[in-house]
């Protein structure tokens, strides 16, 4: 049976012309529903969820919708709609903290990090059996997700600047106190003992804040990845989801137990790897997971889209999920693209291209419809709002 998922996006609002951030997200949520639209934690961001899916194409037409719907209550404002993990022209005294407690604790707590969070990821949630075997997928899978940040990767400018990497997000996401690789645990009581010590040492205020690349839900059987950029193109966010839904699935259908193969519980090489593709996205080298050493970034996605064939096969993915990733290799990503269109046009012109991209839910190739998708569930089954974590 094909494993359920769904996917949180978080959308920068810019004022139409000038590409600068727009804190306008209370106008433009009004009258969108609430159970798909909402706020983050700077009012220059929306997040919306989309239904739980079995079926990529069902995805991929709920986030195309979803994005249209968005674009359309923001033109009313003379505002665009960007999916990326920065804006080129964005700025922390062009937006302001949204209203309410959590918020505002967060913002006098962290200060200038805070301040600084003008940054938009995709976040997708793949079913579990329990929580157990989250806890346990998490530590299996972990080695795999810098792949899957250099897939996303869509944020080299940051404050009217190219900072030379392809997801600067991704350096500014890693400040939070508990941000970056999850670490391993023996079971979820082990994990849940760690937040709690983390919550009482007073550096962070619950376990909404615990903002790992990979994490279980607290309220969900699900697994979540947190790793990714914003991607301009829809169809980037359902390769992302669908390779990490087929990581998932293939570590849940190894046999847990003390014989089961565990990590070596060496975890500084897995930073290391996540810098790497912030740096470079899919333009250089990727550390590869499984021997830890450099390899060309197309080698490494391969490898991935190798290790999880037999699911991909099985769930009727593999041709749909190659030619996205083939596609992605070929453009270079959204990084590389975002760069091609400041260098024609500069930045104003790059934030354009982002919109553009957002708007029009990518060109070339999409997920094949295939299989008649099963009827959606409501996105309250599976999403589980957690207030307090920036954008949410």
């Amino acid at each position: 049976m094909t494993v359920r998922i769904g996917v949180e996006e978080e959308f920068h609002l810019v004022r139409a012309g000038t590409g600068r951030l727009a804190p306008c997200a209370g106008p433009v949520l009004e009258g969108l529903p609430q159970r798909s639209f909402t706020t983050e934690l700077q009012r220059a961001a929306v997040e919306t969820n989309s239904a739980v899916h079995t079926s990529l194409y069902g995805l991929y037409s709920d986030l195309v919708a979803a994005r249209r719907t968005l674009d359309a209550a923001a033109s009313a404002h003379g505002l665009a709609v960007v999916a990326a993990g920065t804006v080129p022209l964005g700025r922390p005294e062009d937006t302001l903290t949204t209203a309410g407690p959590r918020y505002a604790r967060m913002a006098d707590d962290y200060r200038r990090v805070a301040d600084e969070q003008l940054i938009c990821g995709a976040h997708v949630h793949v079913d579990v059996p329990d929580r157990d075997t989250a806890v346990r997928v998490m530590c299996e899978v972990s080695p795999w997700l810098p792949v899957l940040l250099a897939l996303s990767a869509s944020s080299p400018f940051w404050s009217g600047a190219d900072t030379g990497y392809a997801s600067w997000r991704t350096m500014l996401w890693q400040r939070w106190p508990t941000a970056g690789p999850a670490g391993c645990f023996a079971d979820a009581a082990a994990y849940d003992a760690a937040v709690r010590g983390l919550v009482g040492s007073g550096v962070i205020s619950d376990p909404g804040m615990i903002y790992y690349d990979i994490r279980p839900s607290a309220h969900q059987r699900t697994l979540e990845l947190r790793v990714c950029d914003s991607c301009p193109r829809a169809e980037t966010v359902v390769l992302v989801a669908g390779l990490f839904r087929a990581l998932v699935t293939e570590a849940c259908l190894r046999p847990a137990g003390p014989s089961a193969p565990r990590c070596d519980g060496r975890h500084e090489w897995l930073r290391a790897a996540t810098w790497r593709a912030a740096r470079s996205g899919l333009e250089d080298g990727l550390v590869h997971p499984v021997t830890r050493r450099e390899a060309a970034a197309a080698d490494v996605v391969h490898a991935l889209l190798d290790k999880v064939r037999p699911v991909l096969t099985a769930d009727g993915d593999r041709q749909t999920l190659r030619t996205l990733a083939e596609q992605t290799l070929a453009d270079g990503g959204a990084a590389r693209r975002a760069r091609r269109a400041a260098a024609a046009g500069g930045l104003a012109a790059c934030t354009d291209h982002l919109a553009a991209e957002t708007r029009g839910g990518g060109r070339g190739a999409r997920p094949a419809a295939g299989r008649t998708p099963p009827p959606a569930v409501p996105a309250g089954a599976l999403r589980a709002r957690r207030a307090g974590v920036p954008g949410r």
